[in-house]
């Protein structure tokens, strides 16, 4: 639903306001996705909280959590450009449990829960089984703060000459997804916020790969491969901060 009707948006964005920087763009319709969403998690799950990207923190009894990222590539959203996804996920006591993510362009969905496969589009879904660094697609992402951004530029300089190459596409969520459908061999991005990663983690370790929250590493890193290029992904991108 929320896919939708951003997707009736598409190519009319305007930008609203900023956030963390001047880069940092929200549009009209980052938020009226966001109220859809809400609007039809209350009525389906009434009692729930709801922790979303652009509105504030909606408070509930039931266990449940719902993180929200109505517009994950807000800036492809803006220029009109064709990455750009809506992220769902469901936490009980803290812990995900389900999730999904809509490529609104393309119209994919992508889902998994915790005692089930990732499936796109209802079918079962696996990461790549790439073996070997150097033959590998890896995805990235920037920071909206520049002096981050000036590091992160050093470790795609050490990444680049030991993979087959390198992608910035502007939406974790869907960087997240292609790595469980065998489209990337790995991901990593810092700075990245829990309603951005929480759905597309959980669906990338479902089809089989290996996966790092940034609550892990103390690095704001958020990080998933095919298990065979995962560590050696990992130790290149260790010296970052």
């Amino acid at each position: 639903m929320s896919a939708d009707f951003v997707r009736t948006q598409t190519g009319a964005a305007r930008a609203a306001h900023t956030k963390s920087s001047p880069t940092d763009v929200v549009t009209d319709t980052d938020v009226d996705s966001e109220r859809l969403i809400r609007r039809e998690l209350t009525h389906r799950c009434p009692g729930s909280r709801i922790q979303g990207e652009e509105l504030e923190l909606a408070g509930g009894d039931n266990g449940i959590e719902w993180i929200v990222d109505p517009i994950d590539g807000t800036v492809n959203f803006l220029y009109d450009l064709p990455v750009v996804g809506v992220s769902i996920a469901a936490s009980i006591d803290g812990v995900i449990v389900a999730g999904a993510v809509a490529d609104v362009v393309r119209g994919e969905v992508f889902s998994a829960s915790a005692d089930s496969e990732a499936k796109l589009d209802g079918r079962t879904i696996a990461v790549s089984g790439k073996t070997e660094l150097p033959q590998s697609l890896i995805g990235t992402g920037f920071s909206y703060d520049a002096d981050r951004r000036a590091q992160q530029a050093e470790t795609v300089g050490r990444m680049l000459p030991r993979c087959r190459d390198i992608r910035c596409m502007g939406s974790a969520a869907l960087n997240l997804c292609w790595v469980a459908a065998g489209r990337l061999d790995g991901y990593y991005e810092q700075d990245t916020k829990i309603y951005d990663y929480a759905a597309g983690n959980l669906i990338a370790e479902r089809a089989g790969a290996t996966v790092e929250a940034p609550a892990s590493n103390g690095l704001h890193l958020d990080i998933a491969a095919t298990p065979a290029i995962f560590a050696e992904l990992r130790e290149l991108i260790g010296a970052i901060r």
